[in-house]
């Protein structure tokens, strides 16, 4: 049996900075998205619109808990992981600003200070598998807000292995977020008025 946190195979680094560059010159339609994972360039959606009765609340917390000098933002930002060869493009983060400024097409993925990703049908498995265990070395949070069960989880504490702790609530629960973060998240938003 795996390990299901093994450490992902890397790509050459000719390979993936060729990879790279195909997916920041992609001109993906309107509503999508390109990043490599697994070696691939995929081509997925950005999250649907329901996502932001979570995503809005969401960014507004991390604004107002962001460490200093780091912004969240859900713009189309590629951030780059060159070790394990992969570029992801999440739907909320929150990064040191500088990494922003910098040239070039794609962001360091080591400037992130927390990333929340959306689960939809197509990206399921990705956001569940391969970039927990990426993100799980780098970032030091990474928030997986799960729409087909109605629930968020707050993975922290990355380590060569992957991440040393998690929790998981239902949307409606307040969640603690840990460092450099360190406040309460009110999930009170995220439950769908009937």
């Amino acid at each position: 049996m795996a390990e299901r946190n093994a450490a992902p195979e890397g790509l050459p680094r000719p390979v993936f900075e060729s990879l790279l560059r195909t997916v920041e010159e992609m001109d993906t339609p309107d509503g999508f998205k390109a990043e490599l994972i697994r070696g691939k360039i995929i081509v997925s959606p950005w999250p649907p619109l329901r996502t932001a009765r979570c995503l809005r609340p969401l960014r507004e917390q991390l604004t107002a808990h962001a460490p200093p000098g780091h912004v969240a933002d859900a713009a189309p930002v590629l951030f780059r992981f060159p070790s394990p060869g992969a570029a992801y493009g999440p739907a909320l983060f929150s990064v040191d600003q500088e990494a922003l400024e910098a040239e070039g097409r794609s962001a360091d993925g080591s400037a992130l200070s927390l990333v929340a990703e959306f689960t939809s049908v197509s990206t399921r498995d990705a956001d569940w598998a391969e970039k927990l265990d990426v993100y799980g070395r780098a970032v030091p949070v990474y928030l997986v807000v799960d729409m087909q069960h109605a629930e968020i989880t707050c993975f922290a504490h990355p380590s060569p292995h992957g991440y040393r702790s998690s929790r998981t609530v239902s949307f409606g629960e307040p969640l603690d977020v840990a460092e450099p973060f360190r406040f309460v998240l009110d999930t009170a938003g995220f439950v769908a008025e009937a």
